[in-house]
């Protein structure tokens, strides 16, 4: 009030500002019912432009379904190994994240995205839904494309690892096994070498030393006991397996082609049956709400995902119509013949097997090679008995 001066102040008290801002409300309360109508207009408006599309994308999943257009929480496409995932959600903590989107029972790859020209950075999710993970690993680069068009440079930094198909969990044993003896042998170079390594600098280290007095040499190492036997155990073990083996596969063989089929098939559920199995439980029970869930959606039921919708959501690159690869290599190395004759006498030698088991091989020789399959004795027949005139016994005829 000291600001205004009394000369101002006195001017207000005097005059009639009061009685025209009360003018003004009463007028602005007039109109009180077109200004409601106005809101209400535009509160329906909001309505028919949003509730209805966030009800397509929170409740029904319409636009996620469809196919028709993108939903809401999908933020763009991942390119990655080949492959287009259309189902990637943006996220603010990964650690967070991971803890729920782990119940969904899919295959989940976390990306940091960074556009180099603005420097903007964000986090994505991406479901794999379609193909392999042989390839996919912490560090792979991608390109992600966002709704708006815009690229940005993506690279893993975290896996959930769940089935991807069927396929994939059928072979997944055989990989696992090859994988893990290529880790073993690489692990035994690898101490070999540093063995090596240790050895040769130890040994140069001795002749830097020439003042040192000569060592007497070393006493020679006695044979152990226990790794003798240890070595024999194993190899009689060894031993008695194959020969088991062997004569598990004769008998299979003896029963026929059938059998021989029915056996392989019987091998091959055995070793990938547990991995299908549980592949095919957990494609079943793929499920987009603890996705939505983890990145703050308050999803209450169930959006399963199964295998055909699956496969819709990650599409595999393909060669476009009348491309045509081509296999020649100038530069290829030169191939060794050994392991194909090594192959080929080996599949040569079970086909041999294989038929002088049947008996064929003794068969089309006239007896000269093989050996003759046996046959089971006839059955002999006893004919009807006679009754001997005078006496209760019985005679054969």
């Amino acid at each position: 009030m000291e600001k205004l001066g009394i000369k101002r102040v006195r001017e207000i008290l005097a005059g009639t500002i009061k009685e025209g801002i009360a003018a003004l409300i009463a007028k602005d309360k007039a109109l009180e019912p077109e200004a409601n109508a106005i809101a209400a207009v535009d509160k329906l408006v909001r309505y028919h432009h949003d509730l209805f599309t966030l009800l397509n994308n929170f409740v029904a999943f319409r636009d996620f379904y469809t196919h028709r257009k993108e939903a809401v929480f999908q933020a763009g496409t991942l390119f990655l190994d080949a492959r287009s995932c259309e189902l990637c959600i943006m996220v603010a903590d990964p650690g967070k994240h991971t803890a729920m989107a782990g119940m969904a029972g899919a295959y989940l790859a976390y990306c940091d995205c960074v556009r180099k020209a603005t420097g903007e950075k964000m986090q994505i999710v991406a479901a794999f839904t379609d193909g392999d993970s042989d390839n996919l690993m912490v560090g792979r680069n991608g390109i992600f494309y966002d709704r708006s068009g815009r690229d940005w440079d993506a690279t893993i930094t975290k896996i959930v690892d769940n089935p991807i198909s069927l396929r994939q969990a059928f072979w997944s044993p055989y990989k696992k096994f090859v994988r893990l003896i290529e880790e073993q042998i690489a692990k035994r170079a690898a101490a070999a070498d540093a063995a090596a390594t240790a050895q040769l600098q130890s040994t140069a280290a001795s002749v830097t030393q020439a003042d040192t007095a000569k060592a007497p040499p070393p006493a020679p190492k006695k044979v152990d006991v226990g790794t003798v036997a240890a070595l024999s155990v194993a190899f009689s073990g060894i031993g008695v397996f194959v020969s088991t083996l062997w004569m598990n596969m004769m008998g299979i063989i003896s029963l026929g082609p059938l059998a021989m089929v029915g056996a392989f098939i019987g091998l091959l559920l055995l070793i990938s049956g547990p991995a299908l199995i549980l592949a095919f439980i957990k494609l079943r029970k793929r499920n987009l709400a603890p996705i939505l869930d983890a990145n703050g959606w308050a999803v209450n039921t169930k959006a399963k995902i199964n295998v055909p919708f699956g496969k819709s959501l990650t599409k595999v690159a393909k060669l476009p119509s009348g491309a045509q690869r081509d296999l020649f290599d100038p530069f290829a190395e030169k191939k060794s013949p050994w392991p194909k004759l090594i192959g080929f006498a080996l599949g040569l030698y079970i086909i041999y097997a294989i038929l002088n088991q049947l008996g064929y091989v003794y068969q089309w020789t006239n007896g000269r090679l093989g050996i003759e399959k046996k046959r089971p004795p006839a059955e002999i027949v006893v004919p009807a008995a006679a009754v001997i005139p005078g006496t209760n016994t019985a005679a054969p005829k």
